[in-house]
């Protein structure tokens, strides 16, 4: 019984982790044509942290601060490392449906509407990809959204909000 556990025990160990990204731009859960040409476009808008996006389809570099200067309006939903940056923006959601937020560094994703964190409907991320590293979908009512981005090692970020495509 001792060396079944022992040999279990060395294949978990060899195995490679399970929740590893898959690489490639290919290997997003969903099409992300829209978003990849979004935030690789050339001069893409640079916003202040807390500035008003135009409204989607839009691509924006967001300027972030350290995260204990980030005034962000509400505590991530993550506990974040020291030494990472944050920041927010604000954008318009024309219309009440399934968006997309996608950035193009690894970090965190909090969606707000009405003071209230929203459940994200589907996640994806992958390496490898220039331009997009995490997408994740977020059912906006009408109206304005507030999406925080911390635990960011750089100072700015690119992020794309768009209406999800199936």
């Amino acid at each position: 019984m001792l060396k079944s556990s022992a040999i279990a025990l060395l294949l978990i160990a060899a195995t490679p982790a399970f929740a590893a990204d898959p690489v490639g731009c290919d290997k997003f859960k969903w099409p992300m044509d829209q978003e990849l040409a979004a935030l690789t476009a050339p001069s893409l808008p640079k916003l202040a942290a807390g500035a008003e996006a135009p409204s989607p389809p839009t691509a924006v570099t967001v300027e972030l601060r350290p995260i204990a200067d980030a005034a962000l309006p509400k505590p991530p939903e993550r506990p974040q490392k020291p030494g990472t940056h944050a920041g927010f923006l604000r954008a318009s959601a024309g219309a009440a449906g399934l968006y997309t937020v996608t950035i193009s560094d690894y970090a965190w994703i909090d969606a707000i509407q009405n003071d209230s964190y929203l459940k994200p409907k589907g996640f994806s991320g992958v390496t490898g990809c220039a331009g997009a590293r995490k997408s994740v979908r977020f059912d906006l009512a009408a109206g304005l959204v507030t999406i925080q981005i911390s635990g960011v090692a750089s100072d700015t970020i690119n992020i794309a909000l768009t209406p999800a495509t199936p």
